[in-house]
Parts: C-alpha cells; structure tokens; sequence
C-alpha cells in the first residue's frame, strides 16, 4: 500500500540535527591536495528513519562507514578533509543533483529532472529508492518538494563547499588533486573462496580524470604496503570524479574506494580491532601523496 509521507514527517525529514559538511582544515595550508569522503555521514534524522520501513541497520549498509576516519591525518599533511554529514541513503552527493525515480514521488517530476540514467534504473538516484542490498526505503511516496528540499539543503552545500576548496586550491598552488574517498562491499570471486577481488580499487573514468602519474604513483604506494589493487573495475569513478575532475584545467580527481572487510565488520557495522593499523597504513599513503602531488600534477 502506498502511503504519502505527511508535510510534518517531511519537515522533520529535512531538518539537520549537524550542519550538513565539515571541514577539517589544515593549519598551515602546504599540499595542492583535498580528500573527500561523501558517503560517510551518519547523522540520521528520526523524520527519516520514521518514513522509512527499514531499521537503522539496514539504513546504514549504504554507507562507508568509518571512511573519514580512516583519512582522518589530511589535515596534518597540509590537506583539508571534507565530510558530508549526512547519510547516503538520505541524498547522494556522489550524484547529479536531479537524478530521481519518478515511481518514489507522489507529484509529477519537472521536464528537466533526469529520470532515465543507470543509476536511477538501479534504484540509486540522488534520493535512493533501495539501500545497498536492493530492498526498498520507504513506506511509501513522496513530494517532489521533499526531493527540491535535500538537494537544496544537503547535496548543494556539499558541492558548494567541494567548489570552493577547488578554486581556493588552485588559486593558492596552481592545480589541484581530489582524492575522492569510499569504501566497498567485500567481493569474492567464483571460485576463490575467502578472496576478494582487490582491497583496492583506483578510479580515474579511464584516465579521463587524473594525469595517470597519480594514479600510478597512489596503486605503487599501496602495492608497497601490502595490498592488491585494480584499476577501474568495477569503479571507474562516480559524478564527482567526472564532474570535478578536469586535467587540461590542472584540476585532477581520483577515487579510491577500499574494500570494508579490511577494517570493519560489514554484518554489524563495526571497527574491527585491525581498525588503528589500517589508519595508519592511510596516513602513510596520505603523507607520500600530499609530499608528491604537486611534482606529480606538473610533472
């Protein structure tokens, strides 16, 4: 049964409980460097949770848990640290702004909202129809004025924020490197039991994003400390990578996305004791990419 989400239920819904980004800012200002984490947020609201059918749990399999915390050293290596605060589940900053589902909204859509591209066929729009694991969010639809509501208060300070530390970056050093932060399910190959696919995957859309100086020089980093890395398979780069990422204009974006059994139980949501080493093996690849970055870029 179809239920239309109150106007009470839908205010609370967009009401933030913390502002939607934080910046963790470096003092002084010394690398040409930003990293990013866009799907960490956890700051569930309980308009949200209560026009939901599922539980907390089962909200939270959509994000990168932990992932700001995991890059957490930037700052101390001259680079800022951009968090969203606010669940993937809720808007995805990692979309077009008007990526939407018309079957989730209880009004028509606007002409000019994209209603037709892969993510939204997925269920993974700006506003998610289903959570990672393919079940459904809501109990039932929505407005389109809820939808103009997140994007306008959540997915537009993001990028608002992520614009402004670009220019500021590249006014200050000339270029600029985004390092844009995830995290992913723990995949295991037919066949291979026990084995992922790769504990890393670099996204550069095919070379098209970054010079691929950085992306070499971040896969060697991460060989040398142990891990097995891939090159855009199965992630090749979300929007922000594509949108942001421009290096005729020394303006380069990578994403990196890790795969979550490496420091967290993916079933309960939790820090495994493994958690600190891992933090620390990302602050040694945070310190060699804001020390080289600018080499790399100019290079």
């Amino acid at each position: 049964m179809n239920v239309t989400v109150s106007p009470a239920e839908l205010q609370a819904l967009t009401a933030p409980v913390q502002p939607p980004v934080q910046v963790s800012r470096p003092s002084p200002r010394t690398a040409p460097v930003i990293f990013a984490s866009p799907h960490s947020g956890r700051d569930y609201q309980p308009g949200f949770i209560a026009a939901a059918r599922l539980g907390p749990l089962d909200l939270r399999r959509s994000e990168d848990s932990f992932v700001e915390e995991l890059f957490d050293a930037a700052p101390e290596f001259g680079a800022p640290l951009l968090m969203a605060t606010f669940p993937r589940a809720f808007c995805d900053a990692n979309r077009e702004p008007w990526e939407l589902d018309p079957g989730m909204f209880s009004d028509p859509l606007p002409p000019w909202v994209n209603t037709t591209s892969a993510r939204v066929g997925a269920g993974l729009g700006t506003i998610a129809r289903v959570v990672a694991s393919g079940e459904a969010i809501y109990h039932g639809k929505m407005s389109f004025a809820e939808a103009e509501r997140r994007v306008q208060g959540f997915w537009q300070p993001y990028h608002d924020t992520l614009t402004a530390l670009i220019s500021g970056t590249t006014a200050l050093f000339g270029a600029c490197l985004l390092v844009d932060c995830h995290s992913m399910p723990s995949h295991t190959p037919p066949g291979r039991p026990g084995q992922r696919q790769a504990d890393f995957v670099l996204g550069d859309a095919h070379g098209t994003a970054c010079t691929p100086r950085v992306t070499r020089f971040v896969e060697r980093a991460l060989t040398e400390l142990g891990y097995t890395v891939r090159r855009n398979d199965p992630y090749a780069g979300g929007f922000i990578t594509r949108h942001y990422g421009r290096p005729k204009v020394r303006v380069h974006a990578l994403q990196i996305e890790v795969a979550r059994d490496l420091y967290m139980d993916e079933a309960k949501i939790e820090r495994l004791p493994c958690f600190p080493a891992m933090r620390q093996d990302m602050r040694t690849l945070i310190e060699a990419v804001t020390r080289d970055a600018a080499s790399l870029m100019t290079g």
